[in-house]
């Protein structure tokens, strides 16, 4: 195995400030994973012998984004370059700090305290030299994911850590380890994981929604417990059957929500959430009938159901309001059903409903839906329910395009045009302007000021 790698011009350009000033730095973390993994990194984090002190001495733009934890951000020649002391950890009593930091003297020291072995691994600036003191590159060959020496030791001192063995497990596609996954289901750690903050449970599940297949992380939560202690709603899906006697569903709620995260582009990790939720209210909403002999299951309104859910849990994992906002309101949406026969006025009604920004993203959303369904790509057997969203999206940018009427606000009229004419101001003004609305949504030609005050003149004529 070789015990070298080639070090890129920028991290030697970078280094060499380190070595006039009489330190020492080493690459660390996810870049030197990425290297014995074959992909290209997409950031560079730097440890060193150097206090924070120092690095703000050495460079000209240094951002404090964890001075007091030794990390600082170096600004060099357009790249961020998070840089942080060697140094060994006490206890996350908190759940999210450790309780003491210490500088130490050696990057061999620094590894060790590190998490798994695939990311106890440095390299060193100067001369390519690599240091794996925990046989990390040899897991990384074996796509297995260990801990850095004694498993319960490690998740002891941080809850995180399991949540993160797991994350990393399903976004390169590893396996853990068996002692390192079996002491994830141990009492004592597992109340270690519940303490943990929200956020930083948030932070870490929506790097694995970024995962290629969310599915078999979310999978490995579940058999671990970690889902039913922060998102225990879930839960109530599993077991609770959709396929009837018309066979539309194979899977049950859960699992039908965890492909369908696997379905949602992965570049949009709250789009995904939104596929992960969407059906949630399910459980909640189901009834069970016979028609003509036949067993049919209804979901009647569980679009409502399941965002009403996903907003206590969104909130609870502390989302933005924003956030919570978009993805609630993908889920209340994606109930609709385009045929062919829309005419233009009736997309009209569903672009000015849904909103033209939230568009693409609820199509993506159905899409994912459908693959949820087979736990297939339906985009690839080119299916009428496929085309049909397709065509959908087509004339929506169609009439976007047309810069057709979306909102009162893109009427040629406004209150005061109408209070003009001897119209009081209260509610009258609102019901007018929106019978306006209405009629240039099924004839938008009719949108010019002269028109729209002759059909108000009528009204009150009439």
């Amino acid at each position: 195995m070789k015990n070298k790698i080639k070090i890129p011009d920028i991290l030697k350009n970078f280094n060499e400030v380190f070595v006039k000033n009489n330190f020492k730095a080493y690459l660390v973390g996810g870049a030197v994973r990425d290297i014995f993994l074959k992909k290209t990194a997409s950031d560079y984090d730097v440890a060193t012998n150097a206090t924070p002190q120092d690095v703000m001495k050495m460079f000209r733009v240094v951002i404090p984004t964890g001075f007091e934890h030794g990390t600082v951000t170096v600004h060099f020649m357009g790249e961020e370059i998070e840089v942080t002391t060697f140094r060994t950890e006490a206890g996350y009593s908190d759940g999210r700090h450790p309780d003491s930091v210490n500088y130490a003297a050696t990057i061999e020291e620094d590894l060790s305290r590190r998490d798994f072995t695939i990311n106890a691994i440095a390299v060193n600036l100067s001369d390519g030299k690599i240091v794996d003191p925990y046989g990390g590159r040899h897991d990384i060959k074996k796509k297995i994911i260990r801990t850095v020496g004694n498993a319960h030791e490690r998740f002891m001192e941080d809850g995180l850590r399991p949540v993160r063995g797991i994350r990393f497990a399903g976004k390169l596609k590893f396996s853990i380890e068996n002692q390192t996954y079996s002491e994830m289901f141990k009492e004592d750690v597992q109340k270690k994981i519940a303490s943990i903050s929200v956020e930083r449970f948030r932070d870490e599940f929506l790097k694995l929604l970024s995962a290629p297949l969310p599915s078999l992380g979310i999978k490995m939560m579940e058999e671990t417990g970690i889902l039913k202690i922060f998102i225990p709603e879930l839960l109530s899906c599993r077991g609770c059957v959709q396929k009837d006697d018309r066979s539309y569903h194979i899977f049950d709620v859960l699992d039908h929500l965890i492909y369908a995260c696997d379905g949602a582009p992965k570049d949009k990790p709250l789009l995904r959430m939104a596929a992960l939720l969407h059906d949630i209210g399910k459980p909640v909403s189901k009834t069970e009938v016979k028609e003509n002999g036949f067993t049919i299951y209804h979901f009647y309104n569980h679009e409502m159901y399941s965002a009403k859910i996903a907003r206590e849990i969104l909130t609870r994992l502390k989302f933005s309001n924003a956030e919570i906002d978009y993805v609630c309101h993908l889920i209340e949406c994606h109930m609709f059903h385009y045929t062919p026969d829309w005419g233009d006025a009736a997309v009209r009604r569903f672009m000015v409903k849904v909103g033209i920004e939230y568009i693409d993203d609820l199509i993506d959303l159905r899409l994912s839906d459908m693959y949820g369904k087979y736990n297939e790509d339906v985009r690839k057997h080119d299916s009428e329910s496929c085309r049909l969203l397709i065509e959908l999206k087509e004339r929506v940018t169609a009439l976007n395009e047309e810069k057709s009427v979306l909102g009162l606000k893109d009427l040629k009229i406004n209150g005061n045009d109408l209070i003009q004419l001897g119209i009081k101001p209260g509610k009258q003004i609102g019901q007018i302007l929106n019978e306006l609305f209405e009629k240039v949504l099924e004839a938008p030609e009719i949108n010019e000021r002269e028109k729209l005050l002759e059909l108000v003149k009528a009204r009150m004529n009439g």
